[in-house]
């Protein structure tokens, strides 16, 4: 009789080691089985079922703005924080702006008189010269050649003319005597007059030559700064030269050329009618820096019909070189003051379809839409003339967030819970980008644009 511990006859120790294997399979299968099934009902639950929390101290935002004209929020418990502004009363100044290019009141070549050899130049390049400053000198002598020559020729012809006189006189003696004819006294007193007349001509040909050797000395037509040269030492300089020696450009003061729409015509000169002279400023060509201040001198007769558009010279004193001949400026023209005008941010004011309009927030916290009319710009400053009154408040910041009677939480700019005055937390989101001065947006995707306002355009 076989024990229990003792195996059967056919069992082998390969056949148990497949059974032992097979046991240790089937346990781990289920093992994993089990964790795959809990691994997947907790993604269900964490998922689909467990209710996302908000971070601390910030509420759900509202559903974006659609067809039932819901209203999307990024502020505390559905109110969104806005930069304002209060309307003022103030002055702005009325501009006239236009591109201009900058003027000499003068601009003359140095050019020699005559023709002559160049051996001295008294001047550097960029010097700021004179009137009747000695710039140059040519070969003199040639000139001082003919000079000597017609002082010859006219000491030669008045001692003919003197020898003449006297005989005229003893002709006269014996015409009085009665012992020559009177004949003999008419030609002589003729040829007086003729030896008159030959004195007269070399009294100018020996001033030609002195003025012919004055002008080999070159000096400046007019005072200002002196350019580059055009010509070196040892050059023969003709009259005929186009180029010259030089160019002298007057610079204190100087003009500036601009033009301006034909429809500020009448405004401009019912001002200069008045004798008033329009305060006129010029700016660099990003407009960035003013360069000089000047005043308008004077507008032309005619309008450009190509351009529709006529041109102006105004006058500046440039005394610290700022503006530059042919430089492109643009011109600023103070026209008129709009005294005590109703001016807010040029931020403020958007465009829709139907014209411009602001938001307005009301003393609940809540805006509405306010159509405007606006008037001239000066810097930041827009002037309205209907739809907003002094003391007034606007939105400036944040505006494509709003819609009509939202509730907001109005930050005034530049004050002290400004944002943009505080420093930034890190991974912090801006509260908007401000829009330029003056640009009119449209609201934002996905939003209509206001409607016209009605009962709150009272204003």
């Amino acid at each position: 009789m076989n024990t229990p511990s003792n195996p059967p006859p056919d069992a082998s120790p390969s056949a148990e080691s497949r059974a032992s294997r097979r046991g240790r399979w089937w346990s781990n299968g289920w093992f994993l089985t089990l964790l795959v099934l809990v691994l997947a009902a907790g993604a269900y639950y964490f998922i689909w079922k467990r209710p996302a929390k908000a971070p601390a101290g910030a509420a759900s935002a509202p559903a974006r703005a659609g067809a039932g004209g819901s209203q999307r929020f990024s502020g505390v418990n559905g109110v969104s924080p806005v930069g304002v502004a209060v309307a003022r009363t103030t002055d702005i100044d009325v501009y006239l702006s236009g591109l201009g290019s900058v003027t000499p009141l003068a601009t003359a070549v140095v050019k020699s008189r005559v023709d002559g050899t160049l051996i001295t130049l008294n001047f550097t390049e960029g010097q700021e010269v004179k009137a009747g400053q000695l710039l140059a000198e040519l070969d003199p002598r040639p000139y001082q050649v003919a000079v000597t020559q017609a002082e010859g020729q006219l000491a030669r012809d008045v001692a003919l003319l003197n020898g003449a006189r006297v005989d005229l006189q003893r002709y006269r003696v014996l015409v009085e005597q009665d012992s020559i004819q009177s004949q003999q006294l008419d030609t002589q007193v003729a040829l007086v007059k003729q030896y008159e007349g030959t004195v007269k001509s070399d009294q100018g040909n020996l001033d030609s030559a002195r003025l012919q050797l004055l002008y080999s000395k070159v000096t400046a037509p007019i005072g200002g700064r002196i350019g580059l040269r055009q010509v070196d030492l040892g050059n023969v300089v003709h009259a005929s030269d186009t180029t010259g020696i030089a160019t002298i450009t007057q610079l204190h003061p100087i003009t500036v050329v601009f033009s301006l729409p034909e429809d500020s015509i009448p405004a401009i000169t019912k001002r200069l009618r008045s004798g008033a002279k329009p305060m006129t400023e010029a700016w660099d060509r990003d407009q960035q820096n003013k360069l000089a201040t000047g005043a308008l001198l004077t507008i032309d007769n005619q309008v450009d019909n190509t351009t529709g558009t006529v041109k102006l010279k105004a006058q500046f004193p440039n005394t610290d070189g700022a503006l530059f001949p042919q430089q492109f400026v643009n011109v600023h023209m103070l026209l008129d003051v709009l005294r005590g005008a109703t001016a807010i941010p040029s931020a403020a004011i958007q465009r829709s379809a139907t014209g411009l309009y602001v938001y307005v927030v009301k003393a609940d916290n809540t805006v509405t839409v306010r159509s405007v009319t606006t008037g001239p710009a000066q810097g930041d400053l827009t002037a309205v003339s209907t739809g907003i009154a002094p003391g007034e408040t606007v939105v400036v910041d944040g505006i494509d967030k709003l819609r009509e009677g939202a509730k907001v939480e109005p930050v005034v700019r530049g004050g002290p819970n400004d944002p943009a005055l505080q420093q930034p937390k890190p991974g912090a989101r801006g509260a908007g980008k401000r829009r330029g001065a003056g640009a009119a947006s449209a609201p934002a995707a996905g939003a209509s644009a206001p409607a016209a306002p009605a009962a709150s355009a009272a204003h």
